[in-house]
């Protein structure tokens, strides 16, 4: 999507140089991306200790290998 912005000199050179993105396009992307990923890690590390998950890690894997070899049986029967 093309989009007309007024943007800082200075603040695009350093995000040039800080980013080694090749194009301006290529750094706000770069910059977009991680703020969104920041805000989300953000946004999980004020769930913690509010939720409580109850996950026994040696039934999750039995259970994870019966459904894949489920899936498997599953795609050899329709070949």
């Amino acid at each position: 999507m093309r989009t007309t912005l007024d943007l800082d000199e200075d603040l695009i050179r350093e995000l040039l140089k800080t980013t080694h993105a090749r194009t301006k396009t290529e750094a706000i992307h770069l910059a977009a991306s991680e703020l969104i990923r920041r805000k989300k890690l953000e946004d999980l590390k004020q769930l913690s200790g509010k939720i409580h998950i109850d996950l026994d890690r040696k039934e999750l894997e039995k259970t994870e290998t019966e459904h894949q070899k489920r899936l498997t049986r599953r795609w050899r029967d329709h070949r």
